[in-house]
């Protein structure tokens, strides 16, 4: 199997799964790149997973469903309201396709129904920042993770997204962070921001910038690292804690009262 990230739009990433002969798409909400890369590779398009509602992850699936093999289906998440048929999928529903085995996640928070998949099974090729091996898992999380950064609270509640950031986090520290969007750079600069004196941000941020520099991904990252530079998923740490208060007098010890800090302050950082 091979992990391909298809560039949309300004800064989206539509995930293609392929072993040379099928493919499976995440959240394609453009279709034209995903057709490219059928047509190129010489691919069947064998399944569509889906995390949550919103346009830019879900508009591109009518033009596909043409293209979808005879019986593969379109699977998404049972809390939303999308704009076509889907397979619905709830906490701990697996998704058995091409022979691997996609166990799903609620997490809520960026959006009310937002779902997760997670692939166990190895790929055989590594990723992220070096840091993955041939076995280690994939993390497709939509917008409700991000490299340093999660998802704004369009219709979830800040306990609902500490408590999918937790979820996630406690998966294994080689999971690669399949996440939908090219924020990295921007949430590094807002993550130095909060933890000047991190030095693990301080190092993922010259890679990123290296990575850009030749037009490349800065995805997938991996939970190991995200555990290092994400001020979202280290509320509890000190430092980010305090930054969080002084920025906003109103802020507490809470770990959702920071992670609510947090995410208002990066709403409106520049």
């Amino acid at each position: 199997m091979n992990l391909v990230a298809l560039p949309a739009f300004s800064d989206n990433y539509i995930w293609l799964l392929h072993d040379g002969m099928g493919a499976i798409v995440v959240d394609p909400g453009d279709a034209a790149p995903v057709r490219d890369a059928l047509d190129a590779l010489g691919l069947e398009l064998r399944g569509i997973l889906v995390t949550h509602h919103h346009a830019d992850h879900v508009g591109g699936v009518r033009e596909l469903l043409p293209l979808l093999a005879e019986g593969a289906r379109v699977w998404g998440p049972a809390g939303e309201v999308l704009p076509i048929d889907v397979q619905p999928l709830s906490e701990g529903d697996r998704v058995t396709l091409m022979g691997r085995h996609f166990d799903v996640l609620e997490v809520p928070g960026h959006t009310a129904g937002h779902i997760a998949f997670v692939l166990m099974q190895p790929l055989g090729e590594a990723g992220g920042d070096g840091a993955a091996t041939d076995a280690a898992p994939l993390l497709f999380c939509g917008d409700t993770l991000f490299s340093a950064g999660c998802g704004r609270l369009f219709e979830g509640t800040p306990t609902q997204m500490l408590d999918s950031l937790r979820k996630l986090a406690a998966l294994p520290g080689e999971t690669r962070v399949c996440c939908a969007h090219e924020y990295t750079l921007s949430n590094l600069r807002f993550a130095r921001t909060v933890e000047p004196r991190n030095e693990a941000t301080a190092r993922h941020e010259a890679w990123c910038l290296a990575r850009r520099d030749e037009q490349q991904p800065t995805l997938p990252s991996t939970l190991a690292v995200e555990l290092q530079i994400n001020p979202f998923l280290r509320c509890d740490v000190d430092d980010v804690r305090d930054a969080a208060m002084r920025h906003d007098s109103n802020v507490t010890a809470d770990p959702v009262s920071v992670l609510a800090g947090l995410r208002q302050w990066k709403n409106v950082f520049r």
